[in-house]
């Protein structure tokens, strides 16, 4: 038995997804006079992951604060509704994809010679392929982060340029399914919880904010780096 349920003609409240302070996120490319980037979404796919909003705001201006963000009435994945948690902000270096270097250094990354000559450790599974050990330990930090260089896992690189000015765009956030494994090079430099504590849940330390993209995906935004108020542009991948 089918039921008919009558659309919805009021406004759908998007739902918040990032809160970023530029005290908190120097290298945050931000316009001038702002320094608070609001990140919201819709709780529906447009098509495939939830359409995403930019506000860039002053802090200074923000009086009217809300205890509780707005709700909306449906949502389409309750994957898009995140679980609060608080941001500590920790810088790390990483890579680009060995896709996105020149020739050169790919053949080099594709070298098991170079990597032992470096007396660099790899696992038996990784030695026919070591630039996918230069990727996973080297390149694209993986998790939520601001800026640094996408992770190419599903697609190869494409161009970002600006819809508004053509030029190349920049990353500016990645919102990941998971965080990292516990194995490696990537964990956090927090205290690590303990296991044998009752309560521990290894998935809600690998998916903190519950949010999921697509079948275990991130989403990526990208802005100008010259006027970041320009439209932004989102992949998955």
């Amino acid at each position: 038995m089918k039921i008919a349920v009558a659309p919805y003609e009021g406004s759908i409240a998007m739902l918040p997804v990032a809160q970023l302070y530029k005290r908190d996120v120097p290298d945050l490319p931000i316009p001038e006079g702002m320094d608070l980037l609001q990140v919201l979404w819709c709780p529906f796919d447009h098509p495939i992951m939830p359409k995403t909003a930019l506000f860039w705001r002053s802090a200074a201006t923000v009086t009217d604060i809300l205890a509780t963000p707005p709700e909306p009435p449906a949502m389409q994945f309750y994957d898009y509704l995140p679980e609060p948690c608080l941001l500590h902000p920790e810088q790390v270096t990483e890579y680009p994809d060995h896709l996105e270097v020149s020739q050169e250094l790919q053949e080099q990354l594709g070298n098991l010679s170079v990597w032992q000559a470096a007396n660099v450790e790899m696992d038996s599974e990784e030695l026919p392929w070591p630039e996918e050990f230069y990727d996973k330990e080297l390149a694209g930090a993986p998790g939520w982060k601001v800026g640094g260089w996408p992770r190419w896992t599903t697609t190869d690189p494409v161009p970002r340029p600006c819809p508004a000015c053509g030029r190349d765009m920049d990353a500016l956030l990645t919102i990941a399914t998971y965080e990292d494994d516990d194995d490696s090079s990537w964990l956090p430099h927090q205290e690590p919880e303990d296991a044998s504590l009752p309560g521990f849940d290894p998935y809600e330390r690998s998916q903190p904010t519950a949010v999921q993209i697509g079948r275990g995906y991130d989403q990526q935004l990208y802005v100008c780096p010259a006027a970041p108020e320009h439209p932004h542009s989102e992949l998955m991948h």
